[in-house]
């Protein structure tokens, strides 16, 4: 799962939220130096990535680029995710996804000085761009795509990927809306754990 999806599953809790949110940017176990909530979120980022990664479901719609992209599968799958959790935004949460991605950026700038180093300088293009709203359109998944292949320096190809979307547009979403709803109880039945 992609920024909006690991956001959204931390519920109401910002501690959470900020662990979840920082978590591919913290190495390692050594993550002490954080609160216990903003711990919690991490570790939680971790349990959702394990759980997305051995899923069959997501196996199966990795399968369908996998030939193209190879390892970046998964990646490109992240972020096909959440754009089927923005588009459809309005069947997961009652609060406008405009005004939730803004709340989440005011959050994130509150605590910017506990960031690690790398988040804080994504935070800014993220927030300039909007990624977290703009995943509900093509569009804005193609910038994030574009983005991610500059990155690699073109190996992976992934700017490509929005094509395999909309080419197995309604498989990828029943994917996505069959896995979300296992993921979501996941996530619910962890944090009642730890």
């Amino acid at each position: 799962m992609n920024f909006l999806a690991h956001l959204y599953l931390s519920g109401n809790n910002k501690e959470l939220m900020i662990g979840n949110f920082i978590a591919d940017h913290v190495k390692g176990r050594n993550f002490s130096h954080f609160s216990e909530e903003i711990q919690k979120g991490i570790t939680l980022h971790r349990q959702i990535d394990s759980f997305t990664d051995s899923h069959e479901i997501v196996r199966k719609s990795k399968h369908r680029l996998h030939e193209r992209y190879r390892h970046y599968d998964g990646v490109i799958i992240d972020i096909f995710y959440d754009h089927f959790l923005a588009k459809n935004w309005k069947n997961y949460s009652e609060i406008p996804l405009g005004v939730y991605v803004n709340s989440v950026y005011q959050l994130l700038n509150e605590n910017i000085k506990i960031l690690p180093e790398k988040t804080q300088e994504m935070l800014p293009y993220m927030i300039q761009y909007n990624w977290l709203y703009n995943y509900q359109f093509a569009k804005g998944i193609q910038e994030v795509l574009n983005g991610m292949n500059r990155r690699t320096n073109g190996k992976s190809q992934m700017n490509l990927a929005t094509e395999d979307l909309l080419n197995h547009y309604s498989d990828f979403e029943k994917d996505f809306t069959s896995f979300f709803k296992e993921l979501k109880e996941f996530a619910s039945q962890y944090q009642l754990t730890v």
